[in-house]
């Protein structure tokens, strides 16, 4: 069986259980035909990470999982330098437990590819990254003095794996087309149920963790759904998502503050088994982030029957040009974003239009076992 070495600061581990499930799913659906190791990372604070940057402490070891704590400063400072200092821990500690990886695996550009690259030099393997939209374009742009590192590791790596299209993209106009391969891996939502549409109704849907209410935009899409509310009057509103006692009290004077109070439910936490029910009775899910790596959530309402209005630039963007029931809008516009919500909740044609996608190909590429396939198929690829 081959052997896959991850390296992530994304990953549940015993310091951080509450980390994004993204990774860790694509781990566990592939078990059963990849062997994986996972390390996964947790900067620490501290004097230490100016002196020592990439001082590695193991935290917990489990089957499969060695949780680190590395040293190094905030902001990306000294980053290259932590990176190489992770992957020596990281090769030690391979000696040690006499694993011998086929491929490693740097789950984003900017961080874990700096270290894949490191370790794969190091043991003579073959490396592969994600790129991980959000902070990859945000840390590549900040630092401009690691530009031929990043464009290094960008070519040398033997595959890579963007979430989305427009981050690919992104990073070829940055460093130029690659000369290996590229396979876009959408993230495995936690929901793949296939619900069919609903008659349209006047009721839009969005759902968040609302103390990050801020980079979700609510300012703008409570504006758009205000406007929108002239041309539909019937309109409705509801929001998914639970939060701090502060972030909900920021969410409810939003909504009293566009005058929604009196169309708008606050549904609280719905739980990944109900969000798909929750989202089928709506005309539309919208969800106008500011950044967003991939957003799982537009994947999940598309399954649940519910056509999406998603951020131009980011998310999902790339994977639905031209399908009439997932619409991007300029994320800085309100007026743009009401657009986008009043033309989806008019037409005729979308829920049948996603009735049809759903039983799709396009839509079948987004369900677990074509994104496993698909990561075993290109795993495959690198180390034969």
């Amino acid at each position: 069986m081959t052997r896959v070495l991850h390296i992530s600061a994304d990953y549940p581990d015993a310091f951080q259980p509450g980390k994004t499930r993204a990774i860790a799913n694509l781990v566990e659906v592939t078990g059963g035909q990849l062997d994986h190791l996972v390390y996964s990372l947790n900067r620490v604070n501290g004097w230490q990470g100016w002196v020592q940057p990439g001082r590695t402490a193991t935290v917990d070891a489990a089957e499969g999982l060695v949780t680190l704590r590395y040293h190094a400063p905030r902001w990306g400072l000294m980053l290259a330098r932590s990176m190489d200092g992770v992957a020596d821990a990281i090769a030690a500690d391979l000696a040690a437990r006499n694993f011998d990886p086929d491929v490693i695996h740097g789950h984003k550009l900017s961080f874990e590819g700096l270290a894949a690259q490191a370790l794969a030099r190091r043991l003579g393997k073959p490396f592969v990254i994600s790129l991980q939209g959000n902070t990859d374009q945000k840390v590549i742009t900040a630092r401009r003095d690691l530009h031929r590192r990043y464009q290094a590791v960008w070519h040398e790596a033997a595959q890579v794996f963007p979430f989305s299209p427009w981050i690919d993209q992104w990073c070829q106009d940055r460093f130029g087309a690659r000369r290996g391969p590229t396979a876009l891996l959408p993230c495995i939502v936690a929901s793949e149920r296939i619900l069919a549409p609903r008659e349209n109704t006047d009721t839009v849907c969005t759902a968040f963790n609302l103390d990050f209410w801020q980079n979700k935009n609510l300012q703008a899409l409570v504006e758009a759904i205000a406007i929108a509310r002239r041309e539909v009057p019937g309109l409705k509103f509801k929001i998914a998502g639970a939060g701090s006692d502060e972030a909900t009290a920021h969410v409810t004077r939003l909504v009293e503050t566009a005058g929604l109070a009196e169309i708008t439910t606050l549904s609280g936490r719905v739980s990944p088994e109900q969000i798909q029910d929750w989202m089928n009775d709506a005309a539309v899910f919208a969800l106008p982030s500011r950044r967003e790596t991939f957003g799982m959530v537009f994947i999940e309402a598309l399954l649940a029957g519910t056509p999406i209005v998603y951020p131009t630039g980011t998310a999902v963007d790339g994977y639905f040009a031209g399908a009439e029931f997932a619409r991007a809008a300029d994320a800085g516009s309100p007026r743009d974003i009401a657009a986008a919500i009043v033309a989806a909740i008019r037409s005729k044609t979308i829920k049948p239009q996603l009735r049809g996608w759903q039983d799709s190909p396009d839509a079948a590429r987004f369900l677990s076992a074509s994104i496993a396939g698909s990561y075993v198929a290109a795993i495959g690829s690198v180390t034969r």
